[in-house]
Order: structure tokens, then sequence, then C-alpha cells
């Protein structure tokens, strides 16, 4: 039977302490290792946290699966923050545009409910309402009624899903 360790990781920048290393040591397994794989897998993305598996077979084997990071570190990251705002009703703290709001809807397609690129831009722009982001100059929720009135329908015909 296999032993699963859930966790959320600073990507390329895991260690042997908490939360893997107590998790993983009563396994024994080598978590040198283990650390190693997760860093490797994660390196792309640096400075945002990860949500990990690691899969531990009976005969000591293990697999990592990598997901993808919360849509409120992959805003910050394309924005250029380190933290969104601290009181979103009425302080702003960066602009997403569409096309931005696509590639993070790109991201996440494994992730969203949506089955359409508008829809799941929706979904992000959905994100940046308590983050005290705007998207297109708007409030995101006003961009969401603009995206449902076809507004950028042409900018969102020319990104791939």
């Amino acid at each position: 039977m296999a032993n699963v360790v859930e966790a959320l990781v600073p990507g390329g920048k895991a260690n042997p302490g908490p939360p893997l290393g107590p998790a993983l040591g009563p396994l024994g397994i080598n978590v040198k290792a283990v650390i190693e794989k997760i860093n490797e897998k994660t390196r792309d993305y640096n400075g945002m946290q990860v949500p990990i598996k690691v899969i531990v077979a009976a005969d000591k084997s293990f697999e990592i699966e990598v997901g993808t990071p919360p849509t409120a570190a992959l805003i910050l990251k394309e924005l250029g923050l380190e933290k969104g705002s601290g009181a979103s009703g009425s302080v702003m703290v960066g602009d997403l545009k569409i096309p931005q709001a696509a590639k993070i809807a790109r991201m996440k397609k494994d992730d969203v409910l949506a089955y359409t690129l508008k829809a799941a831009v929706k979904e992000v722009l959905g994100a940046c309402v308590p983050m005290g982001v705007t998207a297109e100059g708007m409030h995101a929720k006003e961009c969401q009624k603009a995206i449902d009135e076809g507004k950028f329908d042409e900018v969102l015909a020319g990104e791939s899903w």
C-alpha cells in the first residue's frame, strides 16, 4: 500500500524541515533524494508556494506530483507584486490585462472548472477581487460583465485554450 504525503512547499526551495521531513522520515525513504527531486520539479515556480504530493510505494520507491500554485500567487507573479492589498475595497495594487489573465487561465487549465477560455479568464478575475487588483483599468467584477457582453472577444479569440 502506498503512503501519500501532501504539502505546500516554496518552489525550488523545499527543505527537510517541516512539513516534509517529519512526514517522510518515518516512511524509511531517503529524504534528501526526495527533497532534491521536489526542488528540481518546482524550480520554475521560484518564490511561489507549490502544492506537491509524494507517493511512497511499499518497496520504498517514490513518485512526486507537482500541482500548480494558487491563482492568487500566479497573479502576483504576473504583476510583479509581493502581496495583495490589505484593503481591497479601497486600495488597488495592480492592473491585470486580459492577455495576462488568459496566460494564468492556461496555466490553471487542469484545475479550473471552466470549459472555455472565456469562463476560465472570468475565474482568474474572480481571484483579483479580494487581492485589490483591477482588470483592464476597471473593477474585476465589472470586467467580468464586460467579458459577458463580448467587449474582449477579439482579444480572447487570439488566445489559445
